[in-house]
């Protein structure tokens, strides 16, 4: 059955990235915690809360575990997979060359949706799409260098390989997930207890264990598990099964604009020229590539 482009789920979807612009105050907040363990304790957040709420409704507690394995294997790439290779890249490269590789994702998130087939209610990609998303790749790489020019090293080739396949794994889930819209959302939930299971073992492999010191870094944690490791994917999940893809790539730039603005806001960064053209690259990439969506979208 032929699917149709959803303005409100288009909206839901660029929620999730206004969400994760939180994510780098939540995670500096929280101290010096290791990164696998962080992922670990978010996502455990996360699943105990929709546990809950599912019993409060009175809901089988184990439904939303009963999925196809398709589908458990895209969700395990998508939330597990990303957040392995992402923080395996910045940990064996300079983190802002990784993290701007890592940024590719929005963009090949684009060029993917031109790849589903035609009952997936994308439509052609036009070049303002892709216009718009160079745009905001442009203003994200000024925020991530701070303007300096990024310097291929073959030392830390495995660093940037490894950010590559985050950029791969997350833009490969978020247009795949358009194959799922019989999933429930509901699912995530699930996903995100595999994440954690997974993100627990890799810590206990890979890392040395260091809780969060003070109310300050807990309550951080917690807001990890509510906002960017939590609530986020449900609205990330609304908007790229029933959204407009190409719009939500070209928004996702948005995301370490707003970080960055969030912290200069409490003091922890320093405004800079570099930071308004990069904003102004961002919003207007960003307009650009929703020119078509703003006017004709149901």
């Amino acid at each position: 059955m032929s699917q149709t482009v959803s303005k409100p789920a288009t909206m839901i979807g660029l929620t999730a990235v206004a969400i994760w612009s939180t994510l780098a105050l939540f995670g500096t907040l929280a101290g010096a915690v290791p990164p696998m363990q962080l992922v670990a304790m978010s996502f455990t957040i996360v699943f105990t809360v929709n546990l809950v709420i599912r019993a409060a409704r009175g809901e089988d507690l184990w439904t939303h575990l009963r999925q196809p394995a398709a589908a458990w294997a895209l969700g395990i790439v998508g939330l597990f997979g990303y957040h392995l290779l992402y923080f395996v890249g910045i940990q064996n490269a300079p983190p802002a060359d990784a993290n701007l590789i890592n940024y590719l994702w929005p963009m090949l998130m684009v060029l993917f949706s031109a790849l589903l087939p035609s009952d997936a209610g994308i439509g052609r990609l036009r070049w303002f799409h892709i216009v718009g998303a160079v745009l905001g790749l442009s203003g994200t790489a000024l925020i991530v260098t701070g303007g300096t020019n990024f310097v291929f090293r073959i030392e830390f080739f495995g660093g940037y390989l490894a950010a590559a396949g985050a950029a791969l794994a997350w833009s490969s889930y978020s247009v795949l997930s358009r194959r799922f819209v019989h999933i429930s959302t509901d699912a995530v939930g699930a996903f995100c207890g595999g994440t954690a299971a997974l993100a627990w073992l890799s810590h206990v492999l890979l890392e040395t264990t260091a809780w969060p010191t003070g109310t300050v870094a807990w309550l951080a944690v917690l807001g990890l598990g509510l906002g960017p490791v939590g609530t986020a994917f449900f609205f990330w999940d609304q908007g790229v099964k029933h959204g407009d893809l190409r719009v939500l790539g070209a928004g996702a730039y948005a995301a370490p604009m707003l970080s960055t603005i969030l912290l200069v806001a409490i003091g922890l960064a320093d405004a800079s020229w570099v930071l308004g053209l990069a904003c102004l690259l961002i919003v207007g990439g960003g307009l650009l590539a929703a020119r078509g969506f703003l006017g004709s979208v149901q």
